[in-house]
């Protein structure tokens, strides 16, 4: 099926590595022209674009820290000027900053947190709106997470709470900008085989894998056909303020 997304403009926050950096190669792979933002990670993010066009895709770089107050809306406004439109927003970029017990979380590193998976969500998607709303079709996609929905493993309960905020800003702003026709959805991955992990002990991870019904930890390329499908109107037309979670059957919400 045609998914309508060739020739589109399509932003990817933290592009670099792990679940954006498949869904920079998988949009484009669809036709999008993309542009592939990234802070720290340069060597990576290179190679996700000579991959996108190696494969005869379109990929542009953007650099930015988005813990920056006025970042965001720069890469966002640097990506519709290179790309000449901009029709879908993903914002992918967040971390965990470090797994600390409840009693040990304070208020800088509830700053850090929110500064990394909230902030740029927001400034991001204003900045994005006129640029989405002028072309018809505009959708925003939020990536949230497991943890969203279930609190979070252990030393994770701070990540847990910014997802959670993700999810239901994400309702809220499918409700808010519906009369703008822009949809808005996020997916909520589950334990996903990406750096984000590279701490997390392996006793951990086999009790995580334990828990999934599906019998694996899932891959980065789990999440790029949910996200191809609520980018696509053709897919999803009709669909916006969900959360879909891509699991393996460790939640069923």
């Amino acid at each position: 099926m045609n998914t309508e997304l060739n020739g589109k403009g399509i932003l990817v926050t933290g592009a670099s590595t792990g679940i954006g950096a498949a869904l920079a190669r998988g949009l484009a792979a669809e036709g999008a022209h993309v542009v592939v933002h990234f802070n720290a990670s340069e060597t990576e993010a290179n190679c996700v674009a000579k991959a996108i066009a190696d494969a005869g895709g379109v990929a542009h770089l953007i650099r930015g820290d988005l813990s920056k107050p006025g970042e965001a809306r720069r890469i966002v406004e640097e990506a519709a000027k290179v790309l000449g439109r901009l029709d879908v927003l993903v914002n992918n970029a967040g971390s965990l900053v470090k797994r600390v017990p409840f009693m040990e979380i304070d208020r800088d590193l509830y700053d850090k947190v929110m500064a990394l998976n909230v902030s740029p969500v927001i400034e991001a998607s204003q900045a994005a709106v006129p640029y989405l709303e002028a072309h018809g079709d505009g959708a925003i996609i939020n990536i949230g997470s497991i943890a969203g929905n279930d609190g979070g493993g252990p030393g994770s309960g701070h990540y847990a709470a910014a997802k959670a905020y993700v999810h239901n800003l994400t309702r809220h702003m499918a409700r808010d900008l519906a009369g703008r026709g822009i949809r808005v959805n996020a997916i909520a991955p589950g334990v996903i085989a990406t750096p984000f992990h590279n701490q997390t002990p392996p006793e951990r991870m086999e009790a995580m894998r334990k828990s999934v019904h599906l019998g694996r930890i899932g891959t980065p390329h789990d999440c790029v056909g949910p996200v191809v499908f609520l980018a696509s109107p053709a897919l999803s037309g009709y669909v916006t303020g969900q959360i879909l979670h891509v699991n393996g059957g460790q939640l069923m919400p």
